[in-house]
């Protein structure tokens, strides 16, 4: 698939895959916010990246969150690391480009080693994961200001890092260099836009 998919393409393709129309409220709403964020970055910051990827990979990062739904309509919250490389499976079966699919397993939290899925004994293949490009870097961050908690939040940048602080401080140098790189979106307007808290 050479060519990026339209917007109604990919609302259709988050139809098709979601269990219920609550899972697709929960999960098109948060890939359209992360949109919305990462719109602003560019443009705050005039950064260099192909817009058009960049719209197309927020829409669609986290669509493997779909397969993770149990019978009862909650998410298995125990194995959500698992939504990356569950997106990228879903994504290459629906013929997406790998460029395209590595948006899906490669932006959760700031990177994940191949020893640390090993020593934890994390449900995905072991392998090294981390944004590469300028804008699988700016998925990536962009992610990290809202959650899909119930009700679903924006997370200041110091909130976000507060809560990587426990996974090491390497983890929370690599994202404040993300923010010096990339600056921190104004989350007040997209925030009151949702009816949503700012934490």
């Amino acid at each position: 698939m050479k060519q990026l998919p339209t917007y109604d393409e990919i609302v259709a393709l988050h139809k098709k895959h979601a269990p219920s129309q609550a899972a697709f409220d929960l999960v098109f709403t948060h890939c359209q916010i992360v949109w919305e964020i990462a719109g602003q970055l560019i443009d705050k910051a005039g950064l260099a990246v192909d817009r058009d990827l960049v719209k197309v990979a927020c829409l669609l990062h986290d669509i493997g969150v779909y397969r993770l739904y149990l019978p009862n309509g909650e998410i298995d919250h125990p194995v959500y690391i698992k939504h990356g490389t569950e997106g990228y499976a879903l994504l290459k079966e629906e013929g997406f480009d790998e460029y395209i699919c590595r948006f899906a397993s490669h932006h959760t939290g700031v990177g994940l080693t191949e020893q640390e899925i090993v020593d934890e004994h994390l449900p995905i293949p072991p392998a090294d994961y981390f944004a590469e490009t300028p804008e699988e870097t700016l998925v990536m961050y962009a992610d990290k200001f809202h959650t899909k908690t119930t009700p679903p939040k924006f997370m200041t940048a110091d909130t976000y890092t507060g809560s990587l602080a426990k996974f090491g401080e390497e983890k929370v140098a690599r994202f404040r260099h993300f923010q010096q790189e990339l600056g921190a979106p104004d989350l007040v307007c997209i925030a009151e836009k949702y009816g949503a808290e700012i934490i």
